[in-house]
């Protein structure tokens, strides 16, 4: 357990944070699912829309890695191209 007040209230906030940056994740993940759950092309390029919004979103806040986001971003239209 940390000593110094400092290093409690970063204990603090860093617990918060990571509950925060979780139900991005997971909003996320919801998003690209509805991505490859979608029936026609028209319906998949719509969420794609959305999902790829969301991931940008998510590497300038910093949750995640711009090498990360561009590969799921890469996968996800290359999904859609190819319905």
């Amino acid at each position: 357990m940390p000593q110094h007040k400092s290093a409690i209230k970063r204990l603090r906030q860093s617990k918060k944070r990571q509950q925060h940056n979780k139900g991005r994740k997971t909003k996320m993940r919801k998003l690209v699912n509805k991505v490859y759950e979608s029936e026609n092309k028209e319906e998949a390029q719509e969420n794609l829309k959305n999902a790829v919004s969301f991931i940008d979103r998510l590497t300038t806040k910093g949750i995640l890695h711009k090498n990360t986001a561009a590969r799921q971003k890469s996968k996800l239209t290359q999904y859609v191209n190819n319905l």
